[in-house]
């Protein structure tokens, strides 16, 4: 095998608590995470040149070692000693710092495109303790799915899956820097942490309802004051039929929960019409 592609799909957060601030400066966090059907694609090439050479479809991207893809190969090649190069194109369509894990899942499918082409023979369990090494989403990312992700991301265990639904998907032009959003978040004995161990006794119910009624997110205390605009998407998709509406990660992207196909549609409409440029986008979960 010369040639291999692989999907990489983006993720949400269900739920996403911060629990305290580490010594180190990281984050204990308690999150669910979830795949959804929004996907870059990696195609990786042998080549009899060694190294790396990236391409994108994005000009501005970096196709060196500040692309956690060209990282995340270079750690295989290192290990393993690999004398050939590898010619890896990256088509771009989940939008950039978005709070989807874009750049983790990337890395992420990367090394498993990797896996596969040069026959290391590692396993996902082996990959995922890499992967931590460049960034706390990558092990979720090799995982996918849906997981309860906790410690500073890499503590990962199975869980009920979330129910059958359709997300719309609503990222705003503007960017978060999430280390803002980390820096000014406040924990103290008056801090409202998300019920995530409710949300899961809603997934092992199948009720979709219910799960959607307790989503939450921590982080909005932060993002949404700094980004009033996140909040006036919710609300555009709550009154245009969504059971739940949420941001995911750091932000901005907004996605709502949606039981009907149609509604999910009518509402996509009214996020576009907003006052302000949104990229909008209709799918379902990925399992």
């Amino acid at each position: 095998m010369d040639s291999i592609w692989i999907n990489a799909p983006a993720k949400i957060n269900i739920g996403l608590d911060v629990l305290r601030r580490r010594e180190d400066g990281y984050h204990e966090v308690k999150m669910i995470m979830q795949s959804i059907r929004l996907f870059d694609r990696l195609t990786l090439t042998k080549t009899s040149e060694p190294g790396i050479q990236l391409h994108t479809n994005l000009r501005f991207l970096p196709v060196n070692e500040d692309n956690l893809v060209y990282r995340s190969a270079k750690l295989l090649m290192d290990e393993f000693g690999i004398q050939e190069g590898v010619d890896i194109r990256l088509d771009k369509r989940i939008p950039v710092a978005a709070g989807m894990a874009g750049g983790s899942t990337d890395a992420a499918s990367c090394m498993l495109a990797m896996n596969d082409l040069f026959e290391l023979g590692l396993s996902k369990r082996s990959l995922m303790k890499r992967g931590v090494t460049l960034g706390a989403d990558i092990p979720y990312c090799i995982l996918k799915g849906t997981a309860l992700s906790e410690g500073i991301g890499e503590k990962l265990s199975t869980i009920p899956e979330t129910p059958d639904c359709y997300v719309l998907i609503a990222k705003p032009s503007f960017h978060v820097s999430t280390k803002f959003v980390y820096t000014n978040l406040v924990l103290d004995e008056h801090t409202e942490h998300p019920d995530i161990d409710g949300m899961i006794q809603s997934m092992k119910k199948n009720d979709l309802t219910g799960l959607c009624q307790q989503m939450a997110n921590i982080l909005e205390t932060v993002t949404i004051p700094a980004h009033p605009e996140i909040a006036d998407i919710k609300r555009c998709m709550m009154e245009n039929g969504a059971l739940g509406s949420l941001m995911s990660g750091s932000g901005p992207t907004v996605f709502g929960i949606f039981d009907d196909l149609d509604k999910a549609a009518f509402a996509k409409e009214k996020c576009r019409s907003l006052p302000y440029k949104c990229f909008v986008f209709v799918t379902d979960l990925y399992r």
